[in-house]
Formats: C-alpha cells, sequence, structure tokens
C-alpha cells in the first residue's frame, strides 16, 4: 500500500469512528457498504442516547419510530457486522434509544440477532407482553436456550459423571465390583519382587449405587433486574443437572418472595417464563426455605447465585449459611453466572460470608461444570483468578 493510500484509509477509518458530526464534515465521502455502514452507525450513536418518543419528534436522527423502520436498522446491521458486534449494537439500541416497547411487536422480535441479553429484556417485558406477541417471544428464548444447552450440556454432564463415579468409590467392595487398576496403583508399595506380585491390602471399588441418587443439589437464584443473564444460564444448567439420575436438582428463584421452580425443570423456558425480573431482594427468605428442603446435609450442595444485596435481615441470612455449613452442606456462592465480565456486588456480604468459609466469585458458564464436579467431591473450588 502507498503511503497516499495508507493515508486514504486511515481517513477512511477515522471518518467512520468519528460519524459526520465528530468529522467535523470534512474526510472522505463514503460510498457503497462504507455508507451504509456509517449510516447504521449514526441512526444508534449519534441519536445523543436520549430515550426515543414514539413519535419521534424530539430528535432529527435515531432509527425512527415504527417496527418497520427498526427492522430495517436490523436488516442493515447484520449485512455490515458480525454477529458478536451486532449484539452489541442490539443491546445499546434497546438501552439508548429506548426500544423495549418495540420488541413487544413481532415482525421486530422475528428480525433480532437473539442472545442471553435480548432474553433478560423478554423476560422483564413479560407481563406487558400481548398475546399476539407471546409465542414470537417464546420461540426467541428457546432458540438461545437450545444453543446453550447444546454447547454446555455434554460437557456438564461428563465432568458431574466423573465427580459421581469417584463419589460411590469403596474399600470395602464385593469382588466383582473392584476397581483392578486403582487397587494396584494404591498398593504399590507392597509390591514383592521375588514374586512379582502386589499384596493388595486396600481394595477401592465401586459401590453398587449406580441408579440411586447420591447427591442433592440446590440452585438458589436471585432474580431482580441485574441477574437476568445468570437467570438465563441457572435455568438452562438446572434442566441439565436434573437430567442426570444420580442427582436429585431443586431450583428456586427469589426476589422479596421464593418460588421453587423444580416441576418445571425439564424445559428451561417454561422456567424463565415464570420467574419475574426486577423487585427487591431477601436472601435470607430464600435460604430458609432451601435449608428446609435438606433432608441429606452431608451429601448435598447449595448453589446461592446473587449479588448479595440483601434487603431482608442480613444477619439471619448470614445464620442460615453458617448453619447449613456447620451441618456438612457445601455451601457455593456465585455473584454471578455469566460472561459479562466482574460484577457489581455488596462487597461486605461478599467478606462476611468469605469469614465463615464460603468464598463469593463470579463464574462462566464455561466454568460452571468444574465448580459443581469440585462442590460435589468437595474439593477445593477452582475459584478464578481476579488479580
Amino acid at each position: 500500500m502507498t503511503a497516499t493510500a495508507h493515508e486514504t484509509e486511515r481517513e477512511r477509518r477515522w471518518r467512520l469512528v468519528l460519524g459526520p458530526d465528530g468529522a467535523g464534515g470534512g474526510g472522505p465521502t463514503l460510498t457503497g457498504g462504507d455508507a451504509g455502514m456509517d449510516a447504521a452507525l449514526t441512526a444508534l450513536y449519534d441519536a445523543g442516547g436520549r430515550p426515543q418518543s414514539r413519535s419521534g419528534a424530539d430528535r432529527a436522527g435515531g432509527l425512527g419510530a415504527s417496527a418497520p423502520s427498526v427492522v430495517r436498522w436490523l436488516g442493515d446491521i447484520r449485512t455490515y457486522f458480525p454477529d458478536s458486534v451486532v449484539q452489541v449494537m442490539q443491546r445499546d439500541a434497546i438501552d439508548r434509544l429506548g426500544l423495549s416497547a418495540l420488541l413487544l411487536e413481532p415482525e421486530l422480535l422475528e428480525a433480532v440477532e437473539a442472545d442471553v441479553h435480548l432474553v433478560g429484556t423478554l423476560l422483564s417485558l413479560d407481563k406487558a407482553m400481548p398475546e399476539t406477541t407471546r409465542e414470537t417471544a417464546r420461540a426467541v428464548v428457546r432458540k438461545v436456550v437450545t444453543a446453550l444447552e447444546q454447547r454446555l450440556a455434554t460437557r456438564t454432564r461428563g465432568a458431574l459423571a466423573g465427580a459421581l463415579d469417584r463419589s460411590a468409590r469403596t474399600v470395602r467392595p464385593r469382588p466383582q465390583d473392584i476397581d483392578w487398576h486403582r487397587t494396584i496403583r494404591a498398593n504399590l508399595k507392597n509390591y514383592l519382587p521375588a514374586h512379582r506380585t502386589v499384596v493388595p491390602e486396600r481394595l477401592i471399588g465401586h459401590g453398587r449405587t449406580a441408579r440411586a441418587v447420591k447427591k442433592d443439589v440446590i440452585l438458589c437464584v436471585d432474580q431482580s433486574g441485574s441477574m437476568a443473564s445468570s437467570l438465563v444460564h441457572a435455568s438452562v444448567f438446572g434442566a441439565v443437572l436434573a437430567s442426570v439420575r444420580a442427582l436429585s436438582t431443586r431450583l428456586v428463584v427469589f426476589d422479596t418472595a421464593v418460588a421453587d421452580l423444580t416441576e418445571q425443570l425439564d424445559d428451561p423456558v417454561d422456567v424463565l417464563f415464570a420467574t419475574r425480573l426486577g423487585g427487591g431482594t431477601d436472601i435470607n427468605r430464600a435460604l430458609t426455605y432451601c435449608r428446609s428442603r435438606i433432608t441429606r446435609p452431608a451429601d448435598t450442595v447449595v448453589v446461592l447465585i446473587s449479588d448479595l444485596y440483601e434487603g431482608g435481615a442480613r444477619e439471619e441470612m448470614l445464620g442460615q449459611v453458617s448453619a447449613m455449613t456447620a451441618s456438612g452442606v457445601r455451601f457455593v456462592t456465585l455473584l454471578a453466572l455469566s460472561g459479562e465480565g466482574a460484577p457489581a456486588y455488596d462487597r461486605e456480604n461478599a467478606a462476611a460470608l468469605a469469614t465463615l468459609g464460603v468464598p463469593a466469585f463470579a463464574c462462566t458458564p464455561d466454568l460452571f461444570p468444574e465448580v459443581m464436579a469440585a462442590a460435589l467431591e468437595k474439593r477445593p473450588l477452582p475459584i478464578p483468578d481476579t488479580a
């Protein structure tokens, strides 16, 4: 590339970054795809960031007031940008231009690139959603949920199967249940060279409980508005865990009230539409309910997914955690179950839980299977390094 061509390309890029106003009316004239890309960016980011009125009379730019114009814009951004950028621009359009109301129109929903954030928005709009839109919204949510299940289910079941198999080992196995490979490794110190044999002082095998429920898992999920992405992932993981025969899985969601959605775990879409994003937070009430459902403390894992902003009785909440851990429950606190980076959370409550031996940390969906496997085996948790 010649120096002149390089300079022209640099001017073109700066023109796209700054927009027509930022470029001061100067810079190269954009044509073709560049002009379309610039128009799509201008409609969103040069609109001032104020909520768009339905009439559109309060600004010159923006996406316009009607769903058809938004659908055209959604088609444009998919033409010019990759899916990851499209999803970011959609979220920005919802936040900056007040397009939540337009998501209640079926033709717009059908044009949107579905992702976890869009699902959270739809769930928050559920009560205001007309019947003409509800089925379309469910189809959008199901598309996202199905994609998440396909990506996460196999890895999760594999990690849990290994953890549950190891938890079922016994040192007093029947002859046909002896695991000879592990038994030999455990008794190598007893090798007799003269006889070229190992004397097995300790036998290792698998118990005959493959079809029995070995562990109980309770997912206790905060459904306040800030936890939308975590709620979506928790619902998917709840369905996956419920499909593992050796686990008894319960899903509890809460705000200031508590709802047990265990009976709906066979379909995470039903779970999501049974939630209600927003409202206050009463972690103590939720943990009180969860504790009342524990029958085998030593074989129970409780996973609290919350930003820990407690609106109820803080000391009683900490008391519930302390009582559960003292009884043998493995308690895990996740500040978020998403891939959105460091979440906002109540640091004082997180520190108080840490003093009880319950570290609180954010967990990505890809890490969650390892966290659950470690919790089931009562190993140290794979806490991400946040330094």
